[in-house]
């Protein structure tokens, strides 16, 4: 069957053919027909049509289609033509007395026969955008967009197709943009203009096209849009774009990971790949926030199986269904089970014989465990460490990589004291029998974490306020939960053994300014939702410390990451914290002597 758009396109293309070349001999000869010339017009004419159809088939040029004509296509009919210019010099070197070829047909044939080719396809998808783009303005809502470069600019040509949308005008810092168009529409101020722009046209939305502006930014424009009352949307970042995992349209709102302005993370595939595919992995406290995050990013290196081992069984099942529906043919075995039950522990290493262990199972929240539960922080964060460590060396795995924590670092609570000990054990059995590798990754805060801050103000926010913060000065680092197991699975893959891996978590973020952007993206301001300042809670801290004041660090080939140096751990330490881990339980105070005894820099607060 004939392809009918096919062989328009054909068709086009020999009459351009045919079009450049006559007006080539017309425009040499000041548009009078040369009689002189007969035969080499038409027999150039029909080797030229001959070369130029095989030159647009080898160039892709009909692979194309015109309603998207762009940049590629350009390129494909610059080769196209190329050809051509190519069998014009030849018919000119060689043609000898049969065919003479003046010299200047050889520059002018190219340029028309580019000029038609190229006008027609660009008029072609002129005609059909301008067909697409709705008549009317009525029901499309005004919008404002933030941003004149490159993604302001493809966003532009989205919108214009949009039933939904209509761009009413642009903002860019940049002096030089100023009272420019794009696509049509001025670019009216900077950013500070915002809110006047937004009051002129009536506006009540505006879009960030800014995918690689500095967090500062964000802040800004979403304070002005916020003041304003209109709702802030942002759009997918430059690489997804350019890449084609995501379309400019897919505009979401925007999130307060948005506004820490953390970078992305770059990760060493080779090295990771290398460590996991193929390989037999355990991850302990599976279905938590880093390991169920663990199990997504390890799924992408095609592991033997994933072990996923959580004492909850709702959380076990939540992440069943997830490799279920994303990554069905990933082998998981899903195991409930407790990591301080050793006989279980044996069980689960004698039977699966995991190659690489992530032990992300731990109690971490530091007001519960500071209170009433000081001997269970112990035991789950202590024991649940040593048994599974202690598994794991026995059973010869290659990799033990324990998930810590920047409140491990000169604590001043229970649960950070108790992941200080859990790290002095990992150090023990490092330099113990055995072949097993064992490394220890610190970070702080994690964004959308179960327990952390952020979960916390969305729903008192949803609830109409008051915020709570515990203090106007408190601080804390943060980092995406992709960016934390990405960076635990770089550090496993750089370890040699017996190093504390921290995280560079950027500059610390003030907990009350992360409230009030919260707030301003929930599209409220201060006014219609307080900010409430309720004290320190026990064992609570203004800041966190990565590093202890007797740390070192040392750089590795990974900027996000360095090695601490820690002191040694003391003589008799592991059989001393083995005996303690096995007396009955104790009550708080004698929970936290104890902890002091094998962390000096422990300093309780209450």
């Amino acid at each position: 069957m004939i392809n009918v758009r096919l062989f328009l396109v054909f068709a086009f293309d020999l009459v351009a053919v045919l079009v450049a070349w006559v007006g080539a001999f017309l425009l040499r000869f000041n548009l009078e027909w040369p009689h002189v010339f007969n035969a080499e017009i038409y027999y150039g004419a029909l080797i030229l049509m001959a070369v130029q159809l095989a030159a647009c088939r080898w160039a892709g040029l009909y692979r194309g289609m015109w309603s998207f004509a762009s940049l590629p296509d350009l390129r494909r009919l610059v080769r196209a033509v190329a050809v051509s210019v190519i069998a014009v010099m030849a018919l000119a070197a060689f043609g000898g007395a049969w065919l003479l070829i003046p010299r200047s047909i050889v520059l002018l044939y190219p340029l028309l026969l580019i000029m038609l080719m190229g006008g027609g396809r660009i008029a072609w998808r002129l005609w059909k955008e301008s067909r697409l783009t709705p008549v009317s303005d009525a029901g499309r809502k005004p919008v404002v967009i933030v941003g004149a470069g490159t993604a302001g600019a493809m966003l532009m040509r989205e919108l214009a197709r949009s039933p939904s949308w209509r761009v009413v005008a642009l903002v860019d810092d940049d002096r030089h943009k100023r009272g420019l168009e794009l696509n049509g529409c001025r670019v009216e101020g900077a950013t500070v203009d915002l809110p006047a722009i937004l009051q002129r046209h009536g506006a009540r939305h505006v879009i960030l096209a800014m995918p690689s502006a500095p967090a500062d930014a964000l802040q800004n424009v979403t304070r002005l849009a916020t003041e304003a009352g209109a709702a802030l949307f942002t759009i997918p970042g430059l690489a997804e774009l350019m890449s084609g995992r995501v379309a400019i349209n897919m505009m979401r709102p925007v999130k307060i990971e948005d506004l820490l302005g953390r970078e992305s993370v770059r990760i060493d595939n080779e090295n990771v790949q290398a460590m996991l595919t193929g390989k037999r992995i355990l991850v302990t406290g599976a279905g938590g926030s880093i390991g169920s995050e663990l199990c997504r990013q390890l799924s992408r290196f095609q592991p033997a199986s994933i072990v996923l081992l959580e004492a909850s069984e709702f959380a076990l099942y939540m992440i069943e269904q997830w490799f279920g529906e994303h990554r069905p043919e990933i082998p998981i075995v899903r195991l409930a089970g407790d990591v301080k039950d050793e006989s279980r522990m044996a069980q689960v290493f004698a039977d699966h014989q995991p190659q690489v262990v992530f032990h992300a199972a731990a109690y971490k929240h530091v007001p519960l465990m500071e209170v009433g539960n000081a001997w269970q922080a112990v035991r789950n964060n202590v024991l649940g460490t040593l048994t599974v460590a202690r598994a794991a060396r026995d059973a010869g795995a290659e990799r033990f990589v324990l998930i810590s924590t920047d409140k491990a670092v000169n604590p001043t609570n229970v649960m950070g004291a108790t992941k200080r000990v859990a790290e002095m054990v990992c150090e023990v059995l490092q330099h113990g029998p055995g072949t097993t590798r064992f490394h220890i990754v610190r970070f702080g805060n994690v964004l959308g974490s179960t327990g952390s801050v952020i979960p916390k103000f969305q729903s008192q926010i949803a609830h109409g306020g008051p915020v709570t913060v515990t203090h106007p000065d408190i601080n804390r680092y943060f980092m995406s939960i992709p960016e934390a197991a990405q960076l635990v699975l770089q550090a496993a893959a750089m370890g040699k053994g017996g190093e504390i891996f921290v995280l560079d978590m950027g500059e610390p973020v003030k907990i009350v300014d992360l409230a009030r952007n919260m707030i301003r993206l929930s599209g409220f301001t201060e006014d219609e939702i307080g900010i409430e300042f309720t004290g320190l809670r026990p064992g609570e801290k203004l800041y966190e410390e990565l590093l202890a004041d007797a740390e070192e660090t040392l750089p590795t080939p990974h900027e996000k990451l360095r090695i601490a140096r820690s002191r040694a751990v003391p003589d008799r330490f592991y059989e001393e914290v083995q005996g303690w881990l096995a007396q009955e339980p104790q009550m708080d105070d004698d929970v936290r002597a104890g902890l002091k005894r094998w962390v000096p820099e422990y300093e309780p607060r209450g």
